[in-house]
């Protein structure tokens, strides 16, 4: 009798670990299933480390720097964070890390490396978890993607496409805005596909350097999106007087304006940006005075969504 009850036992405690195993293994998977594809399309980093209070790297790690961009010709990089150890002051600290990741920055652009269009650098000074060893502190990271994830590059950074193709541009002039209506009021009126000028930003000739006579415009921009926080934009830059934009002006001038909303706390994905070059003129090219070539030479927003 006692035999057979240990023999029962042992058949009852092999089934229960059994099962216990198999429902542990489910388990398992499942989080593995969960898990793996965050850890498959994570974006790569690259640190690079700095003497105490130096903001150029040293020769050792300018040749770690130089061999992991020959490596990485094809990647792109999507962002540049830079730190410090905790010597000095916050102000001192802030200063140091932006000057690192300037520094890094354009080394990245001399070796014509690709860039994401908006890409992200951000200066964390002393702010962020220390390590015990203050030489660890000292770095900047560089965020990027790998060629073979290229295709899948806004999927790996979070960023879903607004769907654009059915938005039907509308003109301010179909609008039929009031007289004098400033632009919070335009945009509390208009419908998606609205576009809407932005008066009086000005550029140096030739340049997407933006004249300090453009701040009460872009001071009005930056109200205006801060006030409608689910807004999404595409800043659209139109140029004048000559008959291709060869050199993408028009486009540049556009992410000009979309850096400095950033730099304003707007989140960029909710501007885009297009250049039209000459495509869209108000008036036929060559203009017949400047009052047309300024009506050509324009910046304009349309209302992607509200």
């Amino acid at each position: 009798m006692k035999t057979n009850k240990l023999v029962l036992f042992i058949i009852i405690f092999s089934f229960i670990r059994y099962r216990l195993k198999a429902i542990f293994m489910k388990r398992f998977l499942m989080f593995f299933a969960l898990v793996f594809p965050l850890l498959a399309t994570a974006q790569e980093q690259f640190s690079v480390y700095f003497e105490s209070n130096k903001h150029e790297t040293t020769k050792k790690q300018s040749e770690i720097l130089n061999n992991w961009i020959i490596t990485n010709k094809e990647s792109k990089v999507v962002a540049i964070n830079g730190f410090t150890d905790e010597d000095g002051t916050n102000v001192h600290n802030d200063s140091l890390s932006q000057r690192r990741v300037s520094f890094i920055h354009n080394v990245i652009l001399k070796n014509n490396m690709k860039i994401r269009e908006d890409f992200k650098t951000r200066s964390f000074g002393e702010t962020h978890t220390q390590s015990k060893n203050k030489a660890e502190n000292r770095k900047v990271v560089i965020y990027y993607i790998l060629p073979k994830d290229l295709a899948r590059e806004n999927e790996i950074l979070g960023i879903k496409p607004i769907p654009v193709a059915d938005i039907v541009p509308i003109e301010e002039e179909d609008m039929h805005f009031p007289p004098n209506a400033t632009l919070e009021e335009k945009v509390a009126l208009a419908k998606p596909g609205t576009r809407i000028v932005i008066k009086n930003i000005f550029f140096y000739q030739n340049s997407f350097g933006m004249m300090p006579t453009s701040k009460p415009a872009m001071d009005e921009l930056i109200d205006v999106m801060t006030k409608n926080p689910n807004m999404v934009i595409e800043i659209q830059g139109h140029i004048c007087c000559i008959d291709a934009d060869r050199r993408h002006l028009s486009l540049d001038r556009a992410k000009q304006i979309r850096r400095v909303l950033e730099g304003n706390g707007v989140a960029q994905k909710r501007v885009k940006v297009k250049g039209f070059g000459v495509s869209h003129p108000k008036y036929p090219i060559p203009e017949a005075n400047e009052e047309q070539a300024l009506a050509n030479r324009r910046v304009e927003i349309m209302i992607l969504s509200k």
